[in-house]
């Protein structure tokens, strides 16, 4: 990304002078991000563009942001009150999201359209005032990508017909930016969100880490023990090391075509972090998420959420990501012992603490506040439910946003 400002001239002339600056400019993969100042307001104006040869250009351009607490706070920068936004806030907590499901046919259908992944993504951010949209999108669209197809049985969760068992399935995977091309539905959602928010607030993208997407792609469905995907790990550590290095590769071009589509902050998910032992995790996990981090982290801030992985806290603090989130069993107290000053904190509140009386959200949330402190990104320890009562999910969104630390010193 380059800052540029433009002289006055024609809208017309600025789309055009864009393209050339494009033209000139150095691509990766075929992307082109540029930030440009408008001359009548000398405010930034961020700019996204794909270009290619069957597409054209595609672009948007968004004044800078309204609601920055959450790049604020991802900085390191003071802010008057913790940012709040929910893991899976775009779902089926919100009535309006049931209507488009029930349009759509499918989660899947969903996720494929950039119209209804849009509109679902929006939803939240208007019925309840978050402080960020995340993408409508599935951490499983990558090993989709790559070649394992998914789907989605109701009640069961996701199920993969074909699983990786040999070096030949490994082989016989697409990865990297080839992958990354054939998610072009998440791409131009991302850019029809950004042209919709206007600026309100900032926009997260996502993927699967490693070792959780490994686990889907080795084991064909969720499952308490893993024993499948961490068989691989003991008998073929080889092959399993080739498997994850593939999928890294896979996420850091999604990632950064993810940027280069209008996502200004970054989400890592390791959902299933908590299946390994430490040192099991420490040479499966850790390094692919390193690289990600390495990678992407002077282009947007990060944020890795490793659930149940707080024996990992530590090392996951030496990938240099901007915040790590932590799931409701680990307390900010611990938390800071293993990560320092410096790195951000997200979560944590137990969703199920949602189900209380409105009042008892309210207290549960401030304790929650009282113990992070400062440098804290206010969400839940893990997705919210889906059968959660929005008067609890509206009860610990707003004692979030009445929240003053210069009441709380």
């Amino acid at each position: 990304m380059f800052s540029y400002t433009l002289p006055k001239f024609s809208q017309q002339f600025l789309i055009a002078h864009y393209i050339l600056i494009c033209s000139r400019s150095v691509l990766f993969n075929g992307l082109a991000h540029l930030e440009v100042r408008c001359w009548l307001s000398q405010k930034r104006v961020n700019c996204f563009g794909v270009l290619g040869r069957r597409y054209g250009l595609a672009y948007h351009c968004s004044m800078e942001l309204q609601n920055d607490l959450l790049l604020r706070v991802l900085k390191g920068e003071q802010v008057p009150r913790p940012p709040v936004w929910l893991m899976r806030q775009a779902g089926r907590i919100l009535p309006e999201y049931r209507a488009l499901r029930a349009e759509a046919g499918s989660f899947i259908n969903l996720v494929r359209r950039p119209e209804w992944a849009a509109e679902a993504t929006l939803q939240p951010v208007e019925a309840l005032e978050v402080d960020a949209a995340i993408i409508f999108s599935d951490i499983l669209v990558v090993p989709e990508a790559m070649g394992l197809p998914y789907e989605l049985i109701e009640q069961h969760g996701p199920r993969f017909p074909k699983t990786i068992r040999s070096e030949a399935d490994v082989r016989a995977l697409i990865f990297g930016d080839e992958a990354a091309q054939r998610l072009s539905y998440v791409y131009e959602a991302l850019q029809l969100v950004r042209q919709r928010l206007a600026g309100r607030v900032p926009l997260i993208g996502f993927c699967g880490a490693p070792w959780t997407l490994f686990c889907y792609m080795v084991e064909g469905q969720g499952s308490k023990t893993f024993s499948k995907a961490k068989a691989m790990l003991y008998r073929q550590p080889e092959l399993a090391h080739e498997l994850l290095q593939r999928i890294t590769h896979t996420n850091i071009a999604y990632l950064r075509r993810q940027v280069a589509a209008g996502a200004q902050v970054l989400q890592l998910f390791d959902s299933w972090a908590g299946a390994l032992a430490p040192q099991t995790y420490q040479e499966f996990a850790v390094p692919y998420i390193a690289q990600i981090v390495d990678t992407l982290r002077g282009e947007v801030p990060l944020i890795v959420f490793a659930k149940g992985a707080w024996f990992a806290l530590a090392q996951l603090a030496n990938t240099r990501p901007h915040a790590l989130g932590l799931d409701w069993t680990v307390t900010p107290a611990f938390a800071r012992t293993q990560v320092g000053p410096k790195i951000a904190l997200q979560g944590n509140l137990d969703p199920c603490a949602l189900y209380a009386q409105p009042e008892q959200v309210v207290r549960a949330t401030r304790e929650m506040l009282r113990h992070f402190g400062i440098r804290h990104i206010a969400n839940l320890g893990h997705g919210v439910y889906p059968d959660t009562p929005l008067e609890g999910v509206y009860a610990f969104i707003e004692t979030v946003k009445v929240w003053r630390y210069s009441h709380h010193t």
